[in-house]
């Protein structure tokens, strides 16, 4: 068991700020979007315009998401790394993550369009049809499992078990995000079908 800590720096208060990062980002946007969907605090803030109450909280979404990007990166700069992942054919394997991660996540984006992307359904902003093609026809949460792949490209490219360590805790938030997120989302679409 030693030997596996030996590979992880837990003194540095870097790696406590990538975590906290990767924890509060779902949190916050999750509180964000269910208080605008019960109250519609965001368009009110932004005069009543639910397109750019959405375009606010797109920005805190995306800029806190940069935040936590480079935080992560930074983190594992602080962190030992293992041999045994400093391999080519891990650098590989990390290049093809890298790819398919970013693939899935840009593709999911361009398929919702920036409002499906950004939470827009909680505005009112909701979309004709569920979206069924690719990327969702191959995985039935692209935007969460590209991330992740992104994020596991990045700790093996790095060679760094904190990466890694820090790639599974993304991993189970997103998987806890989804939780709420699919069932309320359903809920929405549901009260827009009752009402048609």
């Amino acid at each position: 068991m030693e030997a596996v800590l030996n590979y992880f720096d837990f003194s540095q208060p870097s790696f406590y700020y990538a975590l906290a990062n990767i924890l509060f980002n779902p949190i916050f946007w999750n509180i964000a979007a269910r208080a605008e969907y019960k109250s519609h605090i965001l368009t009110k803030l932004a005069g009543g315009n639910a397109y750019r109450g959405c375009a606010a909280l797109a920005f805190s979404i995306f800029s806190l998401g940069i935040l936590r990007d480079y935080l992560f990166k930074i983190a594992l700069q602080f962190q030992p790394i293992h041999p045994l992942l400093e391999i080519d054919a891990v650098k590989a394997v990390a290049i093809v993550l890298f790819l398919t991660g970013n693939i899935l996540v840009l593709s999911s984006m361009w398929a919702l369009g920036f409002t499906g992307t950004y939470l827009g359904d909680y505005f009112g902003i909701l979309m004709d049809a569920r979206v069924t093609g690719f990327p969702f026809n191959v995985c039935e949460d692209p935007m969460y499992t590209g991330s992740t792949l992104t994020f596991l490209a990045t700790a093996l490219w790095y060679a760094s078990p904190a990466g890694l360590l820090l790639t599974s805790v993304v991993h189970v938030v997103y998987r806890v995000a989804l939780r709420y997120e699919g069932p309320f989302t359903a809920m929405i679409y549901a009260n827009k079908d009752k009402k048609q």
